[in-house]
């Protein structure tokens, strides 16, 4: 099955894309976008291009498991995108991706703004890992 991550931000949304049956999740870049409508445009690109089974939206939770504001606006594009596309919209907890995605960075030897560029698209292929991680250790937990 092949996913689209969408890692959604204020101004910039990082994307990538993978496969469970291959277990490589590769970040394809970052759209920006400071209107709902300009998002839901850019992402309807990005579907076209890549041609998901399903969508995985990184959901922000508080370090405590509940939800803040941001969570409920990647509800709410969850809910937009079901509408859409009519193929299962996944959210994921994305709490780490970012210090993960920074993490990764700060080894490259970029340069801050070559940094900025990649870190939203390598946060949506850490939530993408972490949520094919997940599924496969619930598939073990049920066999």
């Amino acid at each position: 099955m092949r996913y689209l991550a969408i890692d959604h931000g204020d101004k910039r949304t990082g994307l990538a894309v993978g496969s469970d049956s291959s277990d490589i999740v590769t970040p394809v870049g970052v759209i920006e976008a400071t209107t709902i409508a300009e998002l839901l445009r850019l992402v309807a690109v990005a579907v076209a291009e890549h041609g998901p089974d399903e969508l995985v939206i990184g959901h922000p939770l508080n370090m405590d498991g509940t939800e803040g504001p941001r969570a409920k606006s990647s509800r709410a594009l969850k809910g937009f995108l079901e509408q859409r596309y009519g193929i299962p919209v996944n959210l994921a907890d994305e709490r780490l991706s970012s210090f993960a995605a920074e993490q990764q960075l700060n080894q490259s030897g970029l340069t801050h703004g070559q940094k900025k560029a990649r870190r939203d698209a390598l946060a949506a292929a850490a939530i993408l890992r972490g949520f094919l991680q997940q599924k496969a250790q619930d598939k073990k937990a049920k066999a």
